[in-house]
């Protein structure tokens, strides 16, 4: 009995021109179609002509789906599995499919295309040979602040993807943890209508984003540079800095000038004084 292929097919982000002649040609033909959203993706088929059945696969029932996918491919059907936009599995269902596949010999193929991530790379004028996908951040922000602080000492690129009602506290928790002069590209409704790309220090871009309401609406993909290879010169000329600023401030506005000034963050430059007192709280 035949073993058809499992087909990873990536859609546009965006702009529907951005999707590849294999990838129409492979969703013509296959068998079925799983995609996260079956009223999104009918509606994106349907714009290249595409009738196929469909069936959804998505982060509640991809357990359950996936072995009834597999059967089928068993059997003897193609299949095709495509996200909502961009390549699938890239925070997107689809881990499940693959993985159970593979371990029962079907064959899997990419159909390379769009992806928010390397889009995002690609524009941000930031160092792009060494990066780190993160996805989402935390929605909680004290989940989100901790998330940060383990990633401030990282040197690689940073990517993460976000939402619109959440850029505003992310960028805020962004310029606290890494910095207020860490580097960021806010990529926004990428290849969309109005997409736009704010670029600069994070306590800059942040202010434009929280000025313009517009700025507030869509996707988002933040791109945000690495940990400078002199980090740690940086926090002891701010550790310093800021406790000969106390001769003249409280600790928390002293912590804050000498984050600004050496480029640190101010919450792992609060942590990392021992004498500050105890009812001090950073703002």
């Amino acid at each position: 009995m035949p073993i058809a292929e499992l087909f990873i097919v990536a859609t546009p982000i965006g702009n529907l021109g951005d999707i590849t002649q294999r990838a129409i040609d492979t969703l013509s033909k296959v068998d079925l179609i799983a995609a996260e959203d079956t009223r999104h993706s009918r509606a994106l088929l349907a714009s290249y002509g595409i009738k196929r059945p469909l069936v959804a696969l998505h982060e509640h029932n991809e357990e359950a789906m996936a072995s009834k996918l597999v059967d089928q491919l068993l059997a003897g059907e193609s299949i095709a599995l495509i996200s909502d936009a961009g390549t699938p599995l890239l925070s997107d269902p689809g881990f499940r499919l693959v993985r159970l596949a593979i371990e029962k010999g079907v064959r899997v193929t990419p159909l390379p295309g769009p992806s928010a991530i390397v889009t995002a790379l690609s524009i941000a004028g930031i160092p792009t040979d060494r990066f780190v996908y993160e996805g989402f951040l935390p929605a909680r922000q004290a989940a989100r602040v901790a998330r940060l602080n383990a990633l401030s000492g990282e040197s690689r690129t940073l990517v993460f993807f976000e939402s619109s009602h959440r850029i505003l506290d992310s960028l805020t928790d962004m310029a606290d943890t890494l910095g207020a002069e860490r580097s960021v590209a806010v990529c926004r409704e990428l290849t969309k209508q109005f997409e736009t790309v704010l670029r600069g220090p994070v306590s800059e871009v942040l202010e434009r984003v929280r000025s313009d309401a517009n700025q507030q609406k869509g996707e988002f993909v933040l791109v945000v540079a690495g940990a400078s290879e002199n980090a740690d010169e940086k926090m002891v000329q701010a550790i310093s800095m800021a406790r000969a600023l106390q001769e003249y401030l409280s600790a928390s506005q002293a912590a804050r000038i000498a984050a600004k000034l050496c480029g640190v963050s101010r919450r792992e430059l609060y942590a990392q004084i021992d004498n500050w007192g105890q009812s001090e709280v950073p703002e």
